[in-house]
């Protein structure tokens, strides 16, 4: 796939264009380059997870997901480039039921964080939701490939059901969202 980077800067991004997988130029600030742009972000705030003490299959997860990341980064870096298939969804459903079995049911809305790495998932999910958003928005003018508008969409989900299950492993607990009128 590609050239490789020898030399990490080119001076070709400096009048505000960047180029594209398939040899066009956008400006910096076009859907697609900040639809692109915040799955990046995604992958590092995974990244950031990864660094906290996990259990193992909360690991092996978050591993493949920085994999998948980057293909749909890949995706959306070359207009009309199909790189994240149903089967990723697919993944990310029978990841969230497994996660999801042995949490207690939500009766309250909670806030982010529990714990060190469960805040940590909470902000990969906030930004899971922001490249959904953008990734819609780029939909609105261009052509986007549907399993990576739903990917996003499982993905922060599955974020959400890994920052429960990660508030419980360090033996932390869930914040549980007291409303306005109920705080003393």
């Amino acid at each position: 796939m590609g050239n490789r980077l020898s030399k990490i800067y080119t001076r070709t991004g400096d009048g505000g264009t960047t180029g594209l997988g398939d040899g066009s130029r956008v400006d910096k600030d076009h859907l697609r380059v900040e639809a692109y742009g915040t799955v990046d972000e995604l992958n590092s705030a995974v990244g950031i997870v990864l660094a906290a003490e996990l259990p193992k299959e909360v690991r092996t997860c978050l591993d493949r997901l920085q994999h998948e990341l980057f293909d749909l980064g890949g995706e959306l870096c070359m207009p009309g480039y199909i790189l994240i298939p149903d089967v990723y969804v697919e993944g990310l459903e029978r990841d969230l039921d497994g996660f999801n079995e042995d949490l207690p049911p939500l009766k309250d809305f909670i806030l982010p964080g529990g714990s060190e790495a469960a805040a940590r998932c909470h902000l990969a999910r906030t930004i899971a939701r922001r490249a959904e958003r953008r990734l819609i928005s780029l939909s609105g003018s261009e052509e986007v490939n549907e399993a990576a508008i739903r990917y996003l969409n499982r993905l922060s989900d599955l974020l959400f059901v890994i920052a429960r299950v990660l508030a419980r492993h360090e033996g932390g607990k869930e914040v549980i969202w007291i409303h306005g009128d109920q705080r003393t």
